[in-house]
């Protein structure tokens, strides 16, 4: 037995022996391996250069964006929700691009692909644009090709030397303007009163949810503001493609006789409109671009580089140092709430910090602020106004530059600076506030519930969505409302340097585009981001040697170990409880509104009436 037991023991030595060295040989293999990936990556730093003849292929994927929106967190949510994450392209990139392969001797040209171009605003489609003309004066070739092309994607088409489309596409021009959903009658229905009280006669955000159909204020103002947009986007294309004025708005009206006359085809009918100047299949235009440019053997392609890949070539300026210092940039994009906010949205407390964190870098000097909110919150702009008035106390100018919608809290919070420059269509101004207490007494009573109590004072529950509203309770609120009005148009008045009742003239409620508001003051001067650096340059005296640009630092929040790793997981599908549900019924628009709804509600039911004082223009980029 005890020889037994020998034999067992240098057994399980033997094999003990081997498990443990196969596991130090393994450990061993992939330190190794770790310490060649290292090696290498720092051998390999940097991209590899690119070849004569290289087309810089500018895709414009989805939005276009200022910064990316949405945390780590949230993309991984929307994925495992089965929303996916919206595709973006950042407005700085395309615009670095263009600048640095004008002077790329091996781009030879640029080929625009804006088949798949989502949502862009005019201030962005303005600034692509004009990127387009300076990279064109260097001499090199710009294209176009789409297998359709959509109204926004075709005004950077226009841009193009050559403008191709697919035989069997179109070019989609139709104007703007837009459909709301009211809901009185079903909010009547189930037996819901929302209660709006606002101050400002155009102030439209509210009459949604009490009315069936547009105010005349809100036609008058929304007309006058679209129709004006309307006109320079169409005069902006006639000027590219050398149309008649005029031209495009006469095509549109005879739309059903001329397509009628190319028997329906829309690429020749934009062939005829001469939006196009001609029509080619992928492979045609394929080959077109090879003869331009230069075959790649490898693709059987023409030789190209894709935006994102492109971006490792470009150059700056450098960050700002001590010795050499420069402007800090923060981006106010989306709409404005309280507290804690990720990109994509203004947080009241986390966009302070980012403002707070310029100011106190002794290496920035100034701070652009570039704005591209419909508003939101009135409290958490005015966290806002405060941190930039602060900035200017420190000595460091502020310069505002609106993007494709500064409007309501977007104004708001653009009231504290040295100077505000805004795009000529930018929609600005609508200032004025509104709050909503909505009420289900009506519904209370189709379900047979009823409620009771007792209450010190008529204010203890004076607010409850379970009963009817306390007319004591409404006009408290409504003097709260005109309150903030008062003090928006106080602040604006001092801002620009005019009376209340002046602003009061100009302001309740009412939406302008960027010259429209120029010539009423609310604004300084029409200019781009561009612009707005060089104003912050100019105030903050820095010196910047001729053909060179400033010091640029983008003022974001830094990530957590614990967001780097949820980025990390953002591939990660799971099942859709938003579809299971048949959540995803509802038009995005009308989701947005009632979480609007929902959470001016839920401030007003905690009695925190500054919070639920709302600047908000239920506006956007046409």
């Amino acid at each position: 037995m005890k020889s037994l037991f020998s034999k067992l023991g240098w057994l399980f030595s033997k094999a003990w022996w081997l498990l443990d060295g196969t596991r130090r040989a393994l450990m061993n293999l992939f330190v190794l391996l770790l310490i060649v990936i290292v090696v290498t990556a720092v051998m390999t730093r940097g991209p590899k250069p690119l070849a004569d003849k290289t087309t810089l292929v500018l895709k414009l994927d989805g939005n276009l964006v200022e910064q990316f929106s949405g945390s780590p967190r949230e993309q991984l949510m929307a994925q495992a929700q089965g929303r996916g994450v919206p595709r973006q392209t950042r407005l700085r990139d395309v615009l670095a691009a263009l600048e640095q392969a004008a002077r790329d001797d091996q781009i030879s040209a640029v080929l625009l692909d804006v088949d798949e171009l989502g949502g862009a605003g005019l201030a962005g489609l303005h600034e692509v644009a004009a990127a387009l003309q300076r990279f064109k004066k260097s001499g090199k070739p710009v294209l176009a090709y789409a297998d359709s092309y959509s109204q926004r994607g075709y005004f950077i088409a226009a841009q193009a030397d050559e403008v191709y489309l697919h035989p069997m596409g179109m070019a989609m021009l139709e104007g703007f303007g837009r459909w709301r959903t009211y809901y009185k009658d079903a909010l009547d229905r189930i037996g819901v009163t929302a209660h709006v009280i606002k101050a400002g006669t155009y102030k439209s955000f509210g009459e949604t949810y009490t009315a069936n159909g547009p105010s005349p204020a809100t036609l008058e103002s929304e007309g006058l503001v679209y129709g004006e947009l309307w006109t320079g986007f169409t005069a902006a294309i006639e000027a590219a493609r050398k149309l008649e004025a005029g031209s495009i708005a006469k095509d549109i009206e005879a739309l059903p006789q001329r397509l009628a006359a190319v028997k329906g085809d829309p690429a020749q009918l934009a062939l005829q409109a001469k939006l196009v100047d001609g029509l080619k299949t992928r492979d045609q235009m394929r080959e077109l671009l090879i003869g331009k440019g230069a075959k790649d053997e490898q693709s059987k392609s023409f030789r190209q580089v894709g935006l994102g890949d492109y971006l490792a070539y470009v150059k700056d300026a450098g960050a700002p140092t001590k010795l050499q210092p420069g402007i800090g940039i923060v981006v106010a994009e989306g709409e404005i709430v309280d507290g804690e906010a990720g990109p994509g949205r203004i947080g009241g407390d986390s966009t302070a910090r980012l403002i707070r964190k310029a100011r106190e870098d002794e290496a920035i000097k100034a701070v652009v602020l570039r704005v591209n909110s419909p508003g939101g919150s009135a409290f958490a702009s005015e966290i806002l106004r405060r941190e930039l008035e602060l900035t200017r106390q420190a000595g460091k100018p502020v310069v505002v530059s609106m993007g494709d919608v500064a409007a309501s809290g977007g104004y708001w919070i653009s009231m504290s600076s040295d100077a505000v420059i805004a795009d000529a269509g930018t929609v600005t101004g609508s200032i004025g506030v509104f709050g909503m207490l909505p009420t289900a007494e009506g519904l209370m009573d189709k379900l047979s519930l009823h409620t009771g109590g007792v209450r010190t004072t008529w204010l203890a529950g004076g607010y409850d969505a379970r009963r009817p509203l306390d007319p004591r309770l409404q006009a408290t609120v409504q003097a709260s409302i005109d309150h903030v009005y008062a003090r928006f148009t106080g602040l604006a008045a001092q801002a620009r340097k005019s009376t209340p009742d002046k602003i009061d003239a100009v302001a309740q409620g009412r939406i302008w585009t960027g010259a429209q508001a120029k010539e009423r003051g609310l604004v300084d001067r029409i200019g781009s981001f561009d612009d707005a650096v060089q104003a912050a340059v100019q105030l903050a005296k820095l010196e910047v040697k001729a053909g060179e640009k400033p010091r640029l630092a983008y003022v974001e929040r830094d990530l957590s170990r614990r967001e780097r790793l949820l980025a990390s997981l953002t591939d990660v599908m799971a099942p859709s409880l938003v579809q299971a549900l048949g959540l995803d019924a509802l038009p995005a628009p009308a989701v947005e509104e009632l979480a609007t709804l929902r959470e001016l509600a839920k401030q007003s039911a905690q009695g925190r009436w500054e919070r639920a004082a709302a600047v908000h223009c239920l506006c956007g980029a046409p």
